[in-house]
């Protein structure tokens, strides 16, 4: 009865080495077991493309959600929202209320601002005011730009402003015809009231339209009398140098001398 019972209960394992190649098969056959799982999951396929193609894929698969575009200077500029502009160079300091900036969202704050005109606002952007640099601290920002992130902050304070549009562009040059007399072919430099509009309107309006900090008022004929006797090599020199409270180009650094000019003529013409 004894001998039988022990037979009954004996291990199959009856040596060292059937042992080892026990706890061995117990460790390899698991992970060979994860490997062909794994291979099955990904379908057992490998990759037939070309090393350069392999690196494009995985460009593309790393390539952002949205691309910063510089434009050429002088090309057309692709003008952002208010949106956009508020929460990519507003809101390091608009978004928390960082250094006494008044915070978006905030109805009391944004409502003593809005008291003024979106034109005051705007020129205060543009050259600085307090603890904020000008331009917010972008001198790439156009001025349609800045106003249209103060109006998209005024408006989730409780205002309902309008996002201005983008100024007219400049109108093409007619080509001049064959038979035009040599005179009007050679039509002097910063004469085109075309361009003098277009840049007036993108970096002089802000200001002259409305007169802030002093700037002579758009067509106000007094205002403009005294600086008129100074002659226009003059005028042309306080705005590229900049003076006053306006600064060097009227704060846009990528106008040329000749499109600056242009400018002043068309002010001048409206002042006459």
């Amino acid at each position: 009865m004894s001998e039988h019972h022990q037979t009954e209960h004996s291990s199959p394992i009856k040596t060292p080495k059937q042992l080892a190649i026990v706890v061995a098969l117990a460790f390899i056959v698991p992970v060979v077991v994860i490997i062909v799982l794994a291979q099955f999951a990904a379908g057992g396929k490998k990759s037939t493309a070309s090393p350069a193609a392999q690196e494009e894929a995985v460009a593309k698969r790393l390539k952002p959600a949205g691309e910063v575009m510089i434009s050429a200077s002088g090309s057309a500029q692709q003008l952002r929202d208010g949106k956009t502009v508020a929460e990519t160079a507003c809101a390091a300091c608009h978004a928390t209320g960082a250094m006494n900036a008044p915070k978006i969202g905030d109805k009391a704050a944004w409502g003593k601002l809005t008291s003024r005109s979106l034109e005051a606002l705007t020129a205060s952007a543009i050259k600085g005011v307090r603890q904020m640099p000008a331009r917010g601290g972008n001198p790439d920002l156009a001025d349609v730009e800045i106003a249209r992130a103060i109006v998209y902050m005024a408006n989730q304070g409780g205002a309902n402003w309008k996002e201005p549009a983008a100024p007219a562009a400049a109108p093409a040059a007619a080509p001049a015809a064959a038979a035009a007399p040599a005179a009007v072919a050679a039509a002097p430099a910063g004469n085109d009231s075309g361009k003098g509009k277009s840049i007036y309107e993108a970096s002089c309006a802000a200001c002259h339209a409305a007169g802030v900090a002093g700037a002579p008022k758009t067509g106000d004929k007094a205002a403009w009398a005294p600086r008129l006797k100074t002659g226009k090599d003059a005028l042309y020199a306080s705005v590229i140098k900049g003076k006053g409270a306006m600064p060097p180009k009227g704060g846009n650094a990528s106008a040329s001398d000749a499109d600056l000019k242009a400018a002043v003529d068309y002010l001048i013409g409206l002042a006459k």
